[in-house]
């Protein structure tokens, strides 16, 4: 082999390892951008986790426990958690509750209640579905003071609390995604104080500014 082709070796193996090198660093540029990617495809949970950690923020261990029953798609526990975290802002039993207490009631607690609930059913079950569909009934203030008992069955045939004319046990409620829109929670709303309760809570709700579109 002469020099001249001995070169022209020498400059293709050169050339050869060069785009080798070239060839490597653009393999693990590639191998970076798909990590990056990944890291970037986990954005959404990241925001939708900070985002129910800002939801927590007035007060997070308080509602940790219904958070994550709701997360388990366990609307049986979260109901009767619901009942819990009601007495504990108002600090007394279910028993010594009345409905003029729940007109000074804190609109922010209601507000996270509603919104877990919301958001863990797919918008199916919280206090919002429950005033739309009362509001949608007809109801409103005027409802309200006239503690119309007729509206609030038929309201209740709605959200399936009631069945051939008589108010079901909740225990007897269906806890699951099959349940009537605004089904749950539903423990809640059987207060010793009957509809004077029920009436008095769908005013509250009102005045907070409860609604779906939150």
């Amino acid at each position: 082999m002469s020099d001249n082709q001995d070169r022209v070796v020498e400059q293709l193996t050169t050339q050869l390892s060069a785009i080798q090198e070239q060839l490597s660093q653009l393999t693990r540029r590639f191998d970076n951008l798909e990590n990056n990617l990944g890291e970037v495809s986990k954005l959404p949970a990241k925001i939708a986790q900070f985002e129910d950690d800002l939801m927590l923020l007035g007060d997070r261990y308080r509602y940790r426990k219904i958070q994550q029953y709701l997360i388990e798609s366990n609307w049986f526990e979260a109901d009767k958690e619901t009942i819990r975290l009601i007495l504990s802002v108002t600090a007394k039993e279910i028993e010594e509750l009345t409905p003029e207490d729940i007109q000074h009631f804190p609109c922010n607690d209601l507000i996270v209640i509603d919104r877990l609930w919301m958001k863990y059913s797919d918008g199916r079950f919280g206090f919002s579905p429950q005033l739309k569909i009362y509001q949608e009934l007809g109801g409103g203030f005027n409802t309200i003071l006239e503690q119309n008992r007729q509206l609030i069955e038929i309201w209740g045939e709605h959200l399936g609390w009631r069945k051939d004319n008589r108010w079901l046990p909740c225990d007897e409620l269906d806890f699951s995604l099959n349940a009537p829109l605004g089904c749950h929670p539903s423990r809640w709303w059987n207060s010793p104080y009957g509809s004077k309760m029920t009436n008095f809570f769908l005013g509250r709700l009102i005045t907070c500014d409860i609604n779906i579109e939150q």
